[in-house]
């Protein structure tokens, strides 16, 4: 296999509380990494540094590109909150090209292949209905659906994902899933998720991030794997092919 990235011993604190401590992991050419975890955990804190926009107190981080370290990787990226301002006058179209932006000579439009790759994606996203029309116009999970073909329209080495199931619609959240099947043939992908059934139905390796890492190569874990990533009892509570839940274990006092 050929690695991608390699995180060494990471540590972030905010303020003076540790959030991340000792964390080391490596992410695959062709790996469909999950990372699971209770919330405050550290999962979006690492995110961040796997996309630079946060530096560890201790550790490093090191990128490969066909086995020779290289100061960076193009790494596309779905945030869970909508960065985009929904009043801002910008097409679908517009916004999918954005993300070609910085491989488009200045003063100069888009070449022929560039647009067909556009194009293509919109069909595969199911958008090519809504080219033009302005983003304030879309649903939630239509521009979910958006900034998705945007993350990807570059054909990035890495896709990285924070719950982005979390405004996709539910008649096509089942397509969504088979959509990041589709782009792992070609690029890397880390997704963040709480939906721990679903995303074990997908991924190829698990990472449980609870202020330090547990990481476990492939999706079939066990319920003792969990409690002891999670450190408290958690149940998988499943229901045929819907998606499950985890839940965790309450005291009374």
């Amino acid at each position: 296999m050929e690695k991608l990235i390699e995180i060494r011993n990471v540590s972030v604190v905010y303020d003076t509380k540790p959030v991340l401590r000792d964390v080391c992991l490596d992410v695959w050419r062709d790996d469909f990494l999950g990372v699971i975890g209770p919330n405050g955990g550290g999962k979006t804190t690492l995110l961040k540094v796997l996309l630079g926009l946060m530096k560890p107190v201790s550790g490093e981080i090191s990128f490969f590109d066909c086995g020779k370290n290289v100061s960076s990787l193009k790494i596309g990226y779905l945030p869970q909150i909508n960065p985009i301002d929904k009043r801002f006058p910008i097409s679908v179209y517009e916004v999918i090209a954005s993300g070609l932006a910085g491989e488009k000579p200045r003063f100069r439009n888009f070449t022929s292949l560039q647009k067909e790759h556009i194009h293509e994606l919109m069909i595969q996203m199911g958008l090519e209905q809504f080219a033009g029309r302005a983003i304030g116009e879309l649903s939630g999970g239509q521009l979910q659906r958006v900034l998705l073909a945007r993350a990807v329209v570059s054909q990035p080495q890495a896709l990285i994902l924070d719950e982005p199931n979390t405004y996709v619609d539910k008649k096509f959240e089942s397509h969504f899933y088979e959509l990041l099947g589709e782009i792992n043939r070609k690029t890397a992908i880390v997704l963040v998720s709480h939906d721990v059934g679903t995303l074990l139905s997908m991924v190829k390796n698990v990472a449980c991030v609870n202020e330090t890492l547990h990481y476990h190569c492939g999706s079939d874990i066990s319920g003792d794997w969990l409690n002891e990533a999670y450190t408290c009892p958690i149940e998988l509570v499943g229901h045929g092919d819907l998606p499950h839940r985890v839940l965790k274990k309450h005291e009374n006092n």
